[in-house]
């Protein structure tokens, strides 16, 4: 368990606190590409880190992340109009540029513009996604260019949805490696609903409960869980955490069509609910993604599940997620649609941010503590002046792997795996 103190540190990430300094050291998902699809057209709000922001494309393509507020009079700059380089509000006609100076002063007979700046943040755009950056300026990180940044545009798809719970539950959810065999669980093969669960057949459901490896690295640490299955051998998925909110999964190829590599980022939108992004990206060369794959279904994070707009989950906490408990008793473990579905609500149901000093962890945890002591000991460096973990560029070329391997050594081809891409 942790103490309240440090329950506070781990999930508090506005302006002023210690985990928000951490959290600005990096790049951060902002936007997908596709919400600002044209120069001048119309902004977009985003909430990031407690911050109430607004986006929008100029009209040469460049892409500002400004303060929401005007600085005039505090008026929303969403209402603003998109034009001639710059976003100017509808009350008195204050124009910004994407670096927040303020250009033009329609109200004013004797304009005193050069004086007038908006807090505004620097961005990149990269494996269709808009990034920003919101730390000090001098300390700005490499771009980051994860292994399906890099892929073809053919061969990636991401999504990202709304969790109504502070950022932590969903990382913690994540990295969690002993709950997936039971929360997604479909109870038998005959199951309609196996398609959402994971099989009774699955070495990860035969293995049993896991024994958890965690080995520290300079962007944070991988991990592997570890399930005998006899003379079979072992069954083996290792992943790795990047700091501060990533989670790059086993490359799977539970498709037909090709092997895919998943992950995740839990981002802080403010202290009570985070945005949960999700990507999946093919490795083999010649494969790109089906139309099926893109669709997500399974994972419950598709257009049926989440509304495109607004990026909030049909299934809530105001409809009980959607739970069908004749389904839970004869068809799947959880009852509710979709992996992600599943895992929403359970962090959800937690409560907005979950008191951590009533917890009694265990073994199967052991990602989980390793986690929180990776976070605290980056908040005291940070403050003592030092470079943060996972700021450099060694988690580019990361990947995930799952299989069964031998019994008597299975470290060395499982690394092997990770070092060639995730397959062999």
């Amino acid at each position: 368990m942790l103490s309240r103190e440090e329950n506070e540190l781990l999930t508090r990430t506005g302006l002023g606190t210690p985990l928000g300094g951490v959290m600005r050291r990096y790049w951060i998902p902002a936007l997908l590409s596709w919400e600002l699809a044209e120069p001048d057209g119309p902004p977009v709000r985003l909430g990031l880190l407690g911050e109430k922001l607004v986006a929008f494309r100029d009209t040469h393509g460049r892409i500002g992340v400004l303060e929401e507020f005007c600085a005039h009079r505090g008026v929303s700059l969403w209402l603003g109009r998109n034009e001639e380089g710059g976003l100017r509000c509808v009350y008195h006609g204050w124009k910004y540029d994407v670096d927040g100076n303020c250009v033009d002063q329609m109200n004013e007979p004797q304009d005193f513009k050069s004086k007038v700046h908006m807090k505004s943040y620097p961005t990149v755009e990269l494996g269709d996604i808009i990034w920003t950056y919101m730390g000090p300026p001098e300390l700005q990180p490499p771009p980051p260019k994860f292994a399906w940044t890099q892929a073809p545009e053919s061969h990636r798809h991401i999504t990202k949805v709304i969790q109504e719970c502070n950022w932590l539950q969903g990382l913690e959810g994540g990295i969690d490696q002993s709950h997936a065999a039971i929360l997604h669980r479909a109870l038998s093969t005959r199951a309609t609903k196996t398609e959402i669960g994971i099989s009774p057949t699955d070495p990860a459901v035969r293995g049993n409960a896991p024994r958890l490896e965690v080995e520290r690295t300079d962007y944070g640490y991988r991990y592997f869980s570890i399930r005998p299955l006899g003379e079979e051998g072992t069954f083996i998925k290792a992943r790795h955490f990047v700091m501060p909110f990533t989670q790059i999964r086993s490359v799977t190829s539970r498709s037909a069509n090709c092997v895919r590599a998943p992950g995740h980022f839990w981002v802080p939108m403010d202290d009570e609910n985070c945005m949960v992004w999700n990507w999946e990206h093919s490795i083999d060369i010649d494969k790109p993604l089906t139309d099926e794959e893109r669709s997500l279904e399974r994972q419950g994070n598709g257009p049926k599940h989440v509304d495109q707009k607004t990026f909030r989950s049909y299934r809530n906490k105001r409809n009980d997620w959607g739970i069908d408990r004749h389904m839970q008793k004869y068809e799947t473990y959880s009852g509710i649609e979709g992996i992600n579905n599943q895992d929403r609500a359970t962090q959800e149901s937690m409560g907005p941010i979950v008191d951590r000093t009533k917890e009694h962890l265990g073994p199967a945890d052991q990602a989980i503590i390793v986690g929180r002591k990776v976070l605290l000991k980056t908040i005291k460096t940070v403050q003592n002046g030092g470079t943060p973990p996972g700021t450099g560029t060694s988690y580019y070329n990361l990947l995930g792997m799952e299989g069964v391997l031998p019994n008597d050594n299975w470290r060395e081809p499982a690394l092997a795996r990770m070092e060639s891409g995730g397959v062999t």
